[in-house]
């Protein structure tokens, strides 16, 4: 039905459990991958605290800017790794020494295949932000305890961003240690 820079629109003939057939609309897409840039307790500059990266960022669809972590869409080929390293040097600016990987999430399973590969980068160091034409993008640092209390007030409401730190903290025993209790 239509072909985009982004996903394709495609109307798909579909046999549902019970028997029956219909058509339901389908956004393909080629999936992403996020990441959550990680400093370690002592290994960032304001203090000693972890912290984390997150990007405030231009998003015409949710009517302005949201609190997210890098992410990007992977092209054909590459794989979530090293589209998750890719785009976190494109958009914040640096380079991961370990990237682990956490998780996959569907966005919207809905009407959409998109599925969203979820890490978290660890030794962090300075690399080259390139941001595309469309990207409109400020870096910003936050303790993890800030960021996780974002996340509880709703000032964070961007879904892979919320599942990315929220991961993070229970399924990696780095970020966990590095966390509060109360935080969590």
């Amino acid at each position: 039905m239509y072909r985009g820079r982004v996903f394709d629109v495609e109307l798909d003939r579909v046999r549902f459990p019970d028997g029956s057939v219909g058509e339901l609309e389908m956004i393909r897409h080629p999936g992403a991958a996020a990441v959550l840039p990680l400093y370690r307790p002592g290994e960032w500059s304001g203090g000693d605290d972890a912290a984390v990266v997150l990007l405030r960022q231009f998003r015409y669809a949710a009517g302005g800017e949201l609190w997210e972590v890098p992410a990007g869409k992977l092209d054909p080929g590459e794989s979530p790794e090293s589209c998750a390293r890719r785009e976190l040097e494109e958009e914040a600016g640096l380079r991961a020494r370990e990237l682990r990987r956490l998780t996959t999430v569907y966005t919207t399973p809905g009407f959409t295949d998109e599925v969203i590969h979820l890490f978290v980068a660890l030794g962090l160091e300075p690399g080259e932000m390139r941001h595309e034409e469309s990207e409109f993008i400020e870096r910003h640092d936050f303790k993890l305890e800030q960021a996780l209390e974002m996340v509880a007030s709703g000032q964070i409401n961007d879904a892979k961003t919320i599942c990315t730190l929220l991961c993070a903290v229970r399924l990696d025993p780095n970020v966990a240690l590095a966390a509060t209790s109360d935080a969590v």
